[in-house]
């Protein structure tokens, strides 16, 4: 593939087809980690990590093995499994170099394994028919695209903690509000890629 469909691939993983403002894939940790520029941006990076550490190990199993031996249909199956082992190995190597984020991810942490966003971006690759390195490539991009959405959400919910809301909508129901508007904006980033290539 061509660089300009690599750069075209990158960002449209990380601005047009960001994952989870407007695939809404991973809405869990989007939600539950972004109170705090630290928590969210440590997310948002193991996110990338597990991202491209899954891509380059479901890729080659998928063509190598799967495809030839016609066991396609355990695609889901195994690439979960894989996720699961390489969660695990992030979980252990935050545990051991870096405590303090282990312990403000607490729970979320685990919770990759079971984060739609990881799973999403192996099975999309795959089903679009890309190659390992344009797989990597939107890996990397949806991986970004999480991680500017972690970070920028939590500058709005740092926002929102600080600004009186009416009583119905304070918590939660004002989270949504804001994450609808930071989605709604992310829209207009659609067709720019594709004019700025041309």
């Amino acid at each position: 593939m061509e660089i300009k469909a690599l750069i075209l691939v990158l960002m449209g993983g990380v601005l047009i087809n960001n994952y989870v403002l407007q695939q809404f894939l991973g809405i869990c940790p989007f939600l539950g980690v972004s109170k705090k520029f630290s928590q969210a941006s440590g997310m948002g990076i193991a996110v990338t990590f597990v991202m491209l550490c899954a891509t380059a190990v479901t890729h080659p199993i998928y063509t190598c093995i799967l495809e030839p031996a016609k066991l396609e249909y355990l695609q889901t199956i195994v690439f979960i499994l894989v996720i699961a082992a390489l969660v695990q190995f992030v979980e252990i190597v935050l545990k051991r170099f870096i405590p303090a984020l282990y312990n403000s991810l607490g729970v979320y942490l685990p919770l990759i394994t079971t984060n739609c966003a990881v799973l999403g971006v192996t099975i999309n690759n795959i089903t679009a028919g890309y190659d390992f390195i344009t797989s990597m490539v939107s890996s990397l991009g949806v991986g970004l695209g999480f991680l500017l959405a972690m970070v920028l959400f939590a500058g709005v919910r740092s926002r929102i903690e600080n600004c009186p809301a009416p009583k119905p909508f304070k918590g939660i129901p004002i989270t949504l509000v804001a994450a609808s508007i930071v989605a709604l904006a992310f829209y207009g980033f659609a067709g720019v890629v594709e004019n700025l290539l041309a």
